[in-house]
């Protein structure tokens, strides 16, 4: 049986997803498209089994961004590769139905059999809302019933629903259906439509809840509400250092121990130095950086489901209108922080294609959690852990100042886009809809965090992997000749092509083993410091691996250090994020662009970063 799940943005969707099939999902892309498809499975009360289809949100079946188009398709049964659903589950928010019930008005006139869920319905009862569901049902001509998602035994109601609607299905496969678009008139009667059915069928309380008002008052002041924004930036980076450190010491302690027994175990000679160097050197050496990475998940997660996310957009809507963004690029901007990838495709949210295509291009600039294991290891090495300014880490502080740049930098790209590549175009109205503040759901947020490490974890087992074997090979192979003095790594092609690269690169400061670990950084950026500790291990002795960390910082300088800091800012995207936007504007001219001024700037920034240090006493 195969239903679609079908309603607003923000209506309890992805929880209710989530409830119904818990880890038994799938994420992956539709065909010749980066919009994202979610499917899971579960068996019904009666033992009906279900493949369950989460369609991004929608207002409308009119479709205008690539997501709305992708469920318009998948509704009517037109998507290519996809059979038509036999059944819609639609979900709407129990406290805002306005805009939900001219969405299930449009999908009822689609012609498929649908079964609405009132989402939420609990916080509803709690702010006095009286919904009569009979009267909806009736009003509808479809079965309705309540769900609260977020709750165990929430979706029993529903689950029972779902098996009297399947048991009544006409038997045979569902065909493609025909649907006209509305007009503005067409859009207006549905509308009028929609406010008299919910007339009929919800008494709104006598005495409002103000909690989102109280609330919004404070936050969404221009003043206070910007500097809370601010601060929560401020801590979230705080975070990453301070929360961080005890796992990541635990991590490192085991990677250590496994290296060491490798050494101990096999014998002296190339199968040692791959195992012990290779692949427990350089995987372990992106792997201690996991609990950075999910901590800022963490803050991202939770303030997602609280509700504040669209207040941050709506706050900064002024600052990023001023350099040439749609306050809607906030969000995915936001998203960047964990991947380009995911942010560069949640710019589908924006309507205008010069405002889509101004995000995409400065999406890459945000500090993505693949530049933290960069940033971190170097700040470990040449910052000093220490408090200033009242109990405020140095460390944190120099990782705020990172991630400050590249927003800045952002805003300062799309100024001269603005500018120059779009002068004269008018921008598009900024309309958000500011959901109610809910308190997040802890199911939710650890599922969201387990999805996320363990696509990390895939991308050391796989990409980063295979990139040390290669690291490995070129860092170890020739070996040595008779008699040699210098270390071995001295005489492989890895030093070799450091070294023929040191010509474009030695002016900003970067040494030979900086330039072999920037080449597969293109990959992915962790694989950077992955290369560089594969190359630290192989270059120390025999007898133990060189502790990354101390190995730079015996080997660089500060200036050199700070200027590979200052490239990392706007380091050119790895291949992956670079496919992807040649997907997203369907051109490989605006990939192209997006990596030669990164490479331009990045390397602008180095030089000056390095020559201002050495001027300074740095070098």
């Amino acid at each position: 049986m195969r239903i679609a799940l079908v309603g607003n943005p923000n209506c309890g969707k992805t929880a209710l997803f989530n409830a119904l099939t818990g880890s038994r999902q799938k994420v992956a892309n539709y065909a010749g498209v980066t919009v994202e498809r979610k499917e899971g499975r579960f068996v019904t009360p009666a033992g009906r089994p279900v493949r369950l289809l989460d369609l991004p949100g929608t207002y409308s079946l009119r479709a205008r961004s690539p997501d709305e188009e992708i469920t318009r398709e998948a509704v009517l049964g037109r998507l290519a590769g996809e059979v038509p659903p036999e059944l819609l589950l639609c979900v709407v928010d129990a406290t805002n139905l306005r805009l939900a019930i001219r969405l299930v008005l449009e999908l009822r006139q689609v012609g498929r059999p649908m079964v609405l869920a009132v989402n939420m319905f609990d916080i509803a009862r709690h702010r006095g809302v009286a919904i009569d569901l009979d009267r909806l049902s009736a009003e509808l001509g479809i079965p309705v019933v309540t769900s609260v998602a977020v709750r165990r035994g929430g979706t029993q109601d529903l689950l029972a629903r779902l098996d009297a609607a399947i048991a009544a299905l006409p038997a045979g496969a569902q065909a493609p259906m025909q649907w006209a678009p509305h007009d503005r008139r067409g859009l207006r009667a549905l509308q009028r439509e929609a406010d008299r059915i919910i007339a009929a069928a919800v008494r709104p309380p006598t005495r409002p809840d103000t909690a989102t008002s109280r609330l919004d008052a404070v936050l969404l002041h221009p003043v206070a509400g910007t500097l809370i924004l601010l601060l929560l930036l401020f801590l979230m980076f705080q975070a990453v250092f301070s929360w961080a450190a005890p796992p990541m010491e635990a991590i490192k302690a085991g990677f250590d121990a496994l290296a060491g027994l490798a050494g101990s175990v096999l014998p002296e000679g190339l199968l040692r130095s791959f195992v012990r160097d290779g692949l427990i050197g350089g995987v372990g050496a992106v792997l201690v950086f996991l609990p950075q990475i999910l901590i800022l998940f963490l803050f991202i997660l939770l303030l997602e489901d609280f509700g504040y996310m669209a207040r941050a957009a709506f706050l900064m809507d002024r600052i990023m209108g001023g350099a040439g963004l749609h306050g809607r690029a906030f969000i995915p901007l936001l998203s960047s922080f964990a991947c380009a990838i995911p942010g560069i495709m949640a710019t589908r949210v924006i309507d205008s294609r010069r405002d889509r295509l101004a995000t995409i291009l400065v999406a890459p600039l945000m500090t993505c959690s693949a530049r933290i294991p960069v940033y971190t290891l170097i700040i470990a090495a040449f910052i000093p852990n220490r408090e200033v300014w009242g109990g405020l880490e140095l460390q944190g502080l120099v990782m705020f100042g990172l991630y400050a740049m590249g927003i800045l930098s952002a805003l300062g790209v799309s100024f001269v886009l603005k500018r120059v590549v779009w002068r004269g175009v008018p921008p598009e109205p900024f309309m958000l809809e500011l959901p109610d503040y809910k308190r997040p759901s802890a199911r939710n947020v650890l599922y969201g965090l387990w999805q996320r490490a363990k696509a990390f974890l895939r991308r050391a087992g796989t990409t980063i992997l295979a990139m040390m074997v290669v690291i490995w090979f070129l860092a170890s192979v020739p070996r040595p000749p008779e008699g040699a003095t210098d270390p071995a790594i001295t005489y492989s092609f890895a030093a070799k092509i450091g070294r023929f690269m040191e010509p474009v690169l030695s002016p900003i400061g970067f040494n030979w083993q900086i330039n072999v670990a920037l080449v597969p950084g293109m990959a992915a950026r962790e694989v950077a410091v992955a290369s560089l500790g594969t190359v630290y291990s192989i270059e120390a002795n025999d007898e133990s691996a060189a502790e990354l960390g101390h190995a730079l910082a015996g080997s660089w300088s500060l200036a050199t250090a700070l200027a590979l800091l200052a490239w990392y800012v706007f380091a050119p995207q790895c291949a992956s994020t670079l496919a992807t936007v040649r997907r997203e504007t369907g051109s490989w001219r605006w990939p192209a662009f997006l990596f030669a001024y990164m490479l331009a700037l990045a390397y602008a920034a180095a030089f000056v970063t390095f020559r201002v240090a050495v001027a300074l006493g740095g070098g």
